[in-house]
């Protein structure tokens, strides 16, 4: 019997070794190191910033292809579709920008910027990860035994989130995490949704920002301390700058930072005081994310949530309901976090991830 998810590990482990044997000795010291490295391991970033291992944009096309064919054995088709698109977006707001952002580096916005790194060795039969990102993207994949035990972290952003297309059309790559949520909200009675508002004021960004582990207490970070590197200088001040620019115009304050700080009891309204249509809206959202990966994999842990099992995941809100409404959402139950933000840049600029606080980096070291 066939078994799906030994197929997604197998299909890893070929791609991840084809990848290895394509790369020179130093590029190697770049994208290789053992496991479990968990000080480096657990380290991930969604901002630009150096993500650790080698970039796309200094290795030959072919070995971009082997990376890339690695990437898309962690997705499914639309998962990989939308991390393309991601990247892609890179250009867009350059253009958007004036070409000025530099964060340091000769060009700031910059579609060869996503970095790939392995730990251990994939072809031994023994544990090993890999990891793939840079400015919203962060995959991160554990397979012990030849089985994938960990899929998250899992982000996806995007900046813009909504571009223009010749003709009447919109680019939105998250639109679906976007648009069904808001489906869900909008069907909430007075009572319901006194239960799902935590705050009139949506945050500036996910509350379990990029640390390793998410757990109670846990509020948005600084951007300045969602980069590997610390700014200095005329830098460092404009990234402050930009932190003061977004909570000012977001109206944040200490109440509204406070209500969206993780807890271990579930903020929000549970599936088991919705409807049959909010649940199924619900699972729909939820799916969403669960199928960023493949099929083979995906199925797993939407079983953990079918029928009476989501009866504990709550669903919480904060900010308004109308499209142009900077907002953010919450997604919450056994094994699971869903954080979803929007509201920089005129609430043109999304931030999503999926965790697991359990399971993160196949567990907790």
């Amino acid at each position: 019997m066939v078994d799906p998810e030994a197929e997604v590990a197998a299909a890893m482990s070929a791609a991840a070794v084809a990848f290895l044997s394509s790369l020179t000795a130093e590029q190697r010291e770049n994208g290789q190191r053992p496991f479990p490295s968990d000080d480096e391991r657990r380290r991930w970033f969604y901002t630009p910033t150096d993500h650790g291992g080698v970039a796309l944009g200094d290795l030959r096309p072919a070995q971009q292809q082997l990376a890339l064919r690695l990437v898309a054995t962690g997705l499914s088709r639309a998962g990989y579709v939308a991390v393309s698109t991601i990247m892609g977006l890179e250009n867009i707001l350059d253009e958007i920008e004036g070409w000025s952002v530099h964060w340091g580096r000769e060009r700031g916005r910059d579609p060869g910027k996503y970095w790939l790194r392995l730990f251990g060795d994939p072809a031994d039969g023994h544990a090993w990860s890999w990891r793939f990102g840079g400015h919203h993207v962060s995959l991160n994949y554990t397979v012990v035994a030849g089985q994938v035990v960990s899929v998250t972290p899992c982000f996806f952003g995007a900046d813009p989130a909504s571009s223009p297309l010749p003709g009447a059309g919109s680019l939105r790559p998250l639109a679906a995490e976007e648009d069904l949520a808001r489906d869900l909200v909008r069907t909430l009675d007075e009572r319901q949704m006194a239960d799902t508002l935590l705050t009139t004021v949506a945050p500036v960004d996910i509350a379990g920002a990029n640390r390793p582990a998410v757990g109670p207490g846990d509020e948005p970070l600084p951007l300045k301390d969602v980069w590997r590197i610390r700014f200095e200088g005329p830098l460092a001040q404009i990234v402050e700058s930009m932190q003061d620019q977004a909570e000012r115009r977001a109206g944040l304050t200490a109440e509204a930072r406070d209500a969206v700080t993780l807890s271990a009891a579930p903020k929000g309204i549970p599936a088991a005081q919705l409807g049959d249509s909010q649940r199924h809206l619900l699972r729909n959202v939820l799916d969403v994310y669960l199928h960023r990966i493949p099929d083979g994999l995906a199925e797993k842990y939407a079983s953990r949530f079918r029928g009476e099992r989501l009866d504990d995941v709550a669903f919480a809100w904060a900010g308004g309901v109308e499209p142009s409404d900077p907002h953010y959402y919450r997604i919450q139950g056994p094994r699971l976090l869903i954080e979803y933000v929007n509201t920089q840049r005129g609430a043109n600029h999304v931030h999503s991830v999926w965790r697991d606080p359990e399971g993160d980096f196949g567990g907790r070291p």
